[in-house]
């Protein structure tokens, strides 16, 4: 049914004379960014392409014997449960299937909708997401129909397409490697057994593996994040030539050289790349329903100032939101407005603010908005909120570790003071433990409360 090559995106596949189409994952920070660049569904003709982070992929072929209609199972009416244990599914899936109803792809909506972190899940509609995504447009290209299917996510899933098979591929990205995970744990569990025996049997060489194996949980972090700093430098080789627009924010305490240098708009052949003031980064293409189709000014109705900009796509739905005092207000602000409209090439407008309720003052004018989440993200934030959105630790690890890996190392940090050469290299390791959590997050943090989020009030 399917098999896995290694190819090049650019050659992976479309038709002479056609052109694919693709559906891009949800937006990505910093460390996973890769994901966004590189992982796709697409078609490559009559054939469905799962492409992963590493450019492997993974080809469905459409038609008899093979996948024959896409069903969309809704999440299941409770919200919270469905929010807190099964994230990924909190707008649904959509399960592709062959002829005898088998399951052979499971594809969740929220991992593959650009703007799913800007946008609660009381804000969309599961359908609505679907379009978003691009995955109805996916299907139609591929000549498969989209059912819509009642039964809970968490019922018993049908047979597997294939005997081989344990069970249907679900195309999830995860936050992190799993290598990464397995490291941790070990490192960990390793180190609680070596000084149970180290004590408990008095052998002195466990002393340092207890310290190493300790050692391994930062240093798997800086793996982690040495990669990804490595891809991004390598990839910021290709965006050298393309339209990059950053904002120009009107002069103001709450402009900061963060929100200046990292947040920004790139206009590509066939993307509109988003990047947020904390550098999370999205894709969102220029074709089809679900891509770019035009951009409206948003004007506040009497005074007729400019409030905002929206991209919206081919249905009308907005997939961005960029607010006008922190992106074109500032000088040259109209010229930076006209250049951005000229690289869309798709037509521009205005539009009313329509505010639902009471009206909001102009300082604020996003409440009730779908995509009041995006316009807070694509503006400077507070220096104590940026620091906590850009921290490694409490974003992505958990802040405890910041704590607890460091408190563990001092049980063996007194052996630098030992005449036991294994105590000593004990006490080597540990301090390097130390160090290598407590360093970084230490240069972020003065970093940031010195240079990246100083209110200075430069434009």
């Amino acid at each position: 049914m399917s098999g896995e090559v290694k190819g090049n995106p650019q050659a992976a596949g479309t038709q002479p004379g056609r052109q694919a189409v693709e559906v891009r994952p949800s937006g990505m920070r910093p460390h996973n960014v890769d994901v966004v660049r590189r992982a796709r569904l697409l078609t490559d003709g009559k054939t469905l392409v799962v492409r992963d982070r590493n450019l492997r992929e993974r080809r469905y072929p459409v038609g008899a014997g093979a996948i024959r209609r896409a069903v969309f199972v809704p999440p299941p009416p409770d919200v919270w449960e469905t929010v807190t244990k099964r994230p990924s599914e909190r707008w649904g899936v959509l399960v592709f299937e062959n002829e005898d109803g088998r399951e052979v792809l499971r594809a969740p909506l929220a991992e593959w909708l650009p703007e799913a972190h800007a946008v609660g899940i009381l804000d969309l509609k599961p359908m609505k997401c679907l379009d978003r995504t691009g995955l109805t447009d996916l299907a139609a290209a591929l000549g498969i129909p989209v059912e819509e299917s009642r039964p809970p996510l968490d019922a018993a899933p049908r047979q597997p397409a294939a005997a081989s098979d344990r069970a249907p591929a679900r195309v999830l990205h995860g936050e992190l490697p799993r290598w990464h995970s397995w490291i941790r744990g070990l490192g960990v569990f390793g180190w609680f057994i070596a000084l149970v025996v180290a004590f408990a049997a008095d052998v002195d060489w466990c002393l340092p593996v207890a310290a190493a194996a300790l050692f391994s949980v930062p240093a798997a972090d800086l793996v982690v994040r040495a990669g990804a700093w490595r891809r991004r430098r390598r990839d910021s080789r290709k965006f050298a030539e393309e339209t990059l627009y950053t904002s120009v924010p009107t002069a103001g305490p709450e402009s900061t050289p963060r929100f200046r240098r990292t947040a920004s708009v790139r206009v590509l052949p066939r993307d509109v790349v988003i990047t947020d003031t904390v550098g999370r980064e999205r894709w969102i293409g220029r074709d089809g329903a679900s891509g770019v189709a035009r951009t409206v000014r948003l004007m506040s109705p009497g005074a007729r100032q400019p409030l905002g900009v929206e991209f919206r796509d081919g249905r009308g739905e907005v997939r961005a939101l960029l607010p006008w005092r922190d992106w074109f207000a500032g000088p040259q602000g109209q010229v930076h407005w006209q250049a951005l409209v000229s690289a869309l090439d798709v037509p521009a407008e205005d539009e009313d603010m329509r505010r639902p309720g009471r009206r909001t003052a102009d300082t604020k004018p996003w409440t009730g908005h779908p995509l009041a989440a995006d316009a807070r993200m694509m503006s400077p934030l507070p220096a104590k909120e940026a620091r906590s959105e850009t921290s490694w630790h409490r974003t992505v690890i958990g802040g405890n570790e910041l704590l607890l890996i460091p408190l563990l190392s001092l049980l063996l940090l007194t052996g630098l003071f030992s005449d036991s050469a294994p105590a000593r290299l004990a006490g080597l390791l540990s301090a390097l433990t130390i160090v290598s959590e407590w360093v970084p997050a230490a240069m972020r943090s003065l970093i940031s409360r010195f240079h990246y989020d100083r209110a200075d009030g430069n434009a």
